[in-house]
């Protein structure tokens, strides 16, 4: 792919698809998030979130169309010059090795060193950039295993970030989290220097935080745009099956989730997207 002008600049999806034992999970997906913007991914679960963000991230192939960053696709980039690029947080993260904050934060050093060579003065710097980014200074001795779900999940952004990419792909990184810890992981990523994609559950989370959605059903694309022009009422019922009401007030939307048979608002519960407070 030559000739690529301003408008090829960043992380893109062509028609892209993924089929896995026979079985279609992404299906035809063009998408292409803009320079330093946040992009919510939507959908219940099996809808392909999870794969449409490996797919970006060059971890998986597609088995049709094309994945490209500036206009040059991802398979022909390589990994690790992806990897200087992209970062990527999954939902879970494990390990039986004894590590240290530091040691997990410095992980994202190793796409910018050739194999076995020492960490450099750049390599320490970008560390604690990403620590202080992420309020992790005072934790950069603890050991990863007695970190809190929220500290793990600040820890594997400061890894993330000390890649130092230009795009950030979260993969329901409030996932188990409490509200207060929801409220402040999505604070800390909606004020990075960077483009984001994050798949999320929250629809009101994703309203409060996402300056546009990408709404996905049964691996098909079948709304994308601001939060506003996306959650409405049908939509919320054609891809989740239940029906809700939309008020729009300073900001962004606000969804209520009706209960079956009847008009009362369900109260929010944990697993259930309820009405959050106003971002700070």
């Amino acid at each position: 792919m030559s000739g690529h002008g301003p408008g090829d600049a960043g992380l893109r999806a062509d028609r892209v698809g993924r089929r896995t034992d026979g079985r279609i999970i992404v299906d035809g997906i063009t998408f292409a998030p803009r320079p330093g913007e946040t992009v919510g991914l939507l959908g219940p679960n099996g809808s392909g979130k999870s794969t449409l963000l490996r797919l970006l991230a060059g971890v998986l192939r597609p088995t049709a169309g094309v994945v490209s960053l500036d206009g040059r696709p991802l398979s022909e980039a390589g990994r690790r010059a992806t990897a200087r690029r992209i970062a990527t947080v999954e939902q879970h993260a494990h390990t039986q090795t004894e590590l240290t904050v530091r040691d997990v934060v410095a992980l994202g050093r190793i796409p910018h060193r050739r194999a076995w060579a020492a960490a450099s003065s750049a390599d320490a710097r970008a560390v604690t950039a990403a620590l202080e980014r992420t309020g992790l200074t005072d934790r950069a001795a603890q050991s990863w295993h007695t970190l809190s779900g929220g500290e793990r999940q600040r820890t594997q952004i400061a890894r993330a970030l000390a890649q130092e990419p230009r795009e950030l792909l979260l993969d329901e990184p409030t996932n188990h989290l409490d509200i207060q810890h929801q409220l402040d992981l999505l604070d800390l990523v909606a004020g990075l220097p960077v483009t984001t994609v994050i798949a999320l559950h929250d629809l009101n989370l994703a309203a409060m935080y996402c300056d546009r959605l990408l709404v996905l059903k049964e691996g098909r694309a079948v709304a994308e745009g601001s939060p506003a022009s996306v959650l409405t009422p049908s939509l919320i019922a054609r891809v989740y099956g239940v029906r809700a009401e939309v008020t729009h007030g300073p900001g962004h939307p606000v969804v209520r989730f009706l209960r079956r048979g009847g008009e009362a608002p369900v109260r929010p519960v944990r697993g259930t997207p309820g009405t959050p407070p106003g971002r700070p």
